[in-house]
């Protein structure tokens, strides 16, 4: 076994990392940018070195010779890349072995057979894999491609070979669209991966997204059963479990196989993921399933593996990595109950899940779930990195007693400092199909409207903040409330930009009587616990003059001076404004240019995504602000249009 080892990787998935090695004894050194130099994971490992010359990956977890370079100057034997970043460059593989370092993962060989999704597919038939009927061949001709669409049958999906996350992937369900679909596809493949070939797929109408869990030792492989991560939105998972729902042995056993087939095939070491698409249409069926392409590292929902069989996957990646065999073989391992994983993300949902950034002034997990996070109260959510503030993570006996856990989980978790999609997985983990099981890709896309909805304030909640904001949720004899006290008091607040004044009467230490616009609530103190119209005061936390009540997932009010008070205008229509810090990565406006509402305007660069920002009228340019490669600041003007004629 390893005696140190170096984690490539930040946030989550390195704590996650130094969690399993601490237990095995194993010492960890960090890597950090300037953005993390007081991240939770540089607090957690044994040594942490800073890499690069700024926050940005490419200047800093990107630096392959230099990663390798602070590994042996610490004397750390391997590296562990965690997923996303170096995790599947081959490149990055070689030089690690080149420099006398072991890779905690699979060879560059198998990485770079995977890589491809239309060399993988092949690769697949010829291990008898099932593969989705499609062209992946080297024609790149759009005569050809559409050729082969028509052959195909739609509707098809046009896939970017070199793709991922959704990007350089479009759907075409009639062949008229089926050009400039194809023109769209490769413009984004060629940005996001340099590569502009695409393959084409048939579309399956009702999918459901199932992953099989490999792990190899080169040789031979085993597989740890099946997750599934159909609730997905914009090819984005959000919530994952383990096993699938209205899964069959029957299937399970063929899928399983099919995995073992596809890691044994390559050579694979290490912990990898097979992912299949699955027709739902008609019950899960052993000939209905097909494969879609290989995850050579760890993903980001292994938890939910390792709840269901007792397996620690980083343990194993370790013992497997420094030499030992597979821990355990195939008739040995088991399903015990189930298990879901929720990605919070510091997001804010009502604006089109626009990533958010900004200080964690509190955050708590209830003792219930597993919390795997790389953040602390205190921590700032950054812009040059995935917004994930945590996984919450539950098990139980069965599908139905571990859905209910994750929904209390979800309700326990406090998030102050930034806005969440809580309230967003909230409505997911609660929604009638999912709770049934029955689920697919287009779940989410289909009820969006039902499940984005604002959490109902109600008077008990603004009594609550009024409480917290006039220091009256402790009322005691002996922590200064007196009978000379003024009995009768007010404090100004807001809520999403709506203001009120919330009046008190303070009847005794253990009774208020809280006037709110025409409603009125009665807080009564019973048995040492406020009582709010029959409910208990919910917790609360708060920073400056923003309080946030811990209850429909949170709910942020601010405290207003009324002396103080700026008059705030409505929106400015006439500025195209960066809704949070980022590179501006292009420019499409021009001084004197007519524009119409909903005209592309410039694009922001941030939280590894592109983002449209588009005239919020019909107009035209008067001045452009900001020019391809600014570096800005949230709300920073980029493009002022012309002021609009009476």
């Amino acid at each position: 076994m390893f005696d140190k080892i170096l984690i490539a990787n930040r946030g989550e998935i390195a704590c996650r990392v130094m969690e399993t090695a601490r237990a095995m004894g194993v010492k960890t050194v960090a890597i950090y940018s300037d953005a993390d130099r007081a991240a939770k994971h540089v607090a957690m490992a044994d040594e942490a070195v800073h890499i690069g010359t700024g926050s940005a990956p490419a200047d800093s977890y990107l630096l392959g010779d230099e990663i390798i370079a602070i590994a042996k100057a610490t004397g750390a034997q391997a590296i562990h890349p965690g997923y996303g970043f170096l995790s599947e460059n081959p490149e990055f593989v070689d030089a690690v072995e080149a420099a006398g370092l072991v890779f905690i993962g699979p060879s560059a060989d198998a990485i770079r057979k995977m890589g491809l999704k239309d060399a993988a597919k092949a690769l697949m038939e010829e291990a008898g894999v099932p593969v989705v009927p499609g062209y992946h061949g080297k024609n790149q001709d759009p005569e050809h491609l559409s050729g082969a669409a028509d052959t195909i049958g739609y509707p098809v999906l046009i896939k970017a070979v070199a793709g991922g996350g959704g990007k350089g992937m479009r759907l075409v369900e009639d062949p008229k669209d089926f050009d400039e679909a194809l023109k769209s596809a490769q413009g984004e493949a060629t940005t996001a991966f340099g590569n502009p070939d695409v393959l084409i797929e048939k579309y399956i109408q009702q999918p459901r997204h199932i992953e099989v869990q490999v792990f190899g030792d080169g040789t031979t492989a085993v597989h740890l059963f099946e997750r599934d991560c159909s609730l997905q939105r914009r090819h984005q998972k959000v919530i994952e479990e383990a096993p699938a729902p209205g899964m069959t042995e029957e299937m399970r056993e063929a899928m399983g196989r099919a995995g073992v087939r596809a890691a044994e095939a390559i050579g694979y070491k290490g912990a990898g993921t097979v992912e299949f698409i699955v027709d739902g249409s008609n019950g899960l069926r052993p000939d209905g399933f097909w494969f879609m392409e290989m995850n050579t590292r760890l993903q980001v929902e292994h938890p939910v593996t390792e709840l269901i069989t007792g397996v620690d996957l980083v343990e194993w990646q370790l013992r497997v990595a420094s030499g030992e065999s597979l821990p355990q073989q195939q008739d040995e391992l088991t399903i015990t109950g189930h298990a879901f994983e929720a990605r919070l993300y510091a997001e804010d949902v009502p604006k089109g899940f626009l990533p958010a950034t900004g200080t964690l002034t509190h955050l708590q997990f209830p003792a219930s779930c597993r919390a795997d996070s790389g953040v602390r109260a205190g921590d700032t959510i950054s812009p040059w990195y995935d917004p994930m503030i945590s996984k919450v993570i539950v098990h139980g006996p069965t599908r139905a007693v571990a859905l209910s856990r994750l929904s209390q989980a979800l309700a326990e978790t406090q998030v102050g400092g930034t806005v969440t999609n809580l309230a967003f997985l909230g409505a997911l983990a609660a929604h009638d199909g999912f709770s049934a099981g029955d689920v697919d890709t287009g779940l989410i896309a289909r009820d969006l409207d039902q499940l984005v909805q604002a959490p109902m304030v109600k008077p008990e909640h603004k009594a609550a903040a009024g409480m917290q904001a006039l220091g009256l949720t402790n009322t005691d004899w002996d922590t200064g409330f007196t009978l000379w006290s003024d009995m009768h008091r007010s404090v100004h607040l807001s809520h999403q930009g709506e203001e009120f004044e919330a009046m008190v009467e303070v009847d005794g230490p253990d009774r208020q009587i809280w006037a709110i616009g025409e409603d009125q609530v009665v807080a009564n103190r019973i048995g040492g616990a406020w009582v709010l119209g029959g409910d208990r005061l919910p917790p609360m936390a708060q920073a400056g003059n923003t309080i946030t009540v811990f209850d429909g997932y949170g709910i942020q009010f601010e405290v207003i001076d009324p002396l103080d008070r700026a008059s705030a205008a409505g929106g400015d229509m006439n500025l195209i404004e960066a809704p949070m810090p980022g590179l501006v990565k292009a420019v499409f406006a021009e001084a004197g240019q007519k524009v119409k509402e909903g005209d592309r305007l410039a694009i922001l660069e941030a939280m590894k995504m592109e983002h449209s920002l588009l005239a919020a009228r019909d107009g035209t340019v008067a001045e452009v602000l900001a020019a391809a490669g600014d570096q800005v600041e949230a709300g920073a003007a980029l493009v002022r249009l012309e002021e609009a004629e009476d």
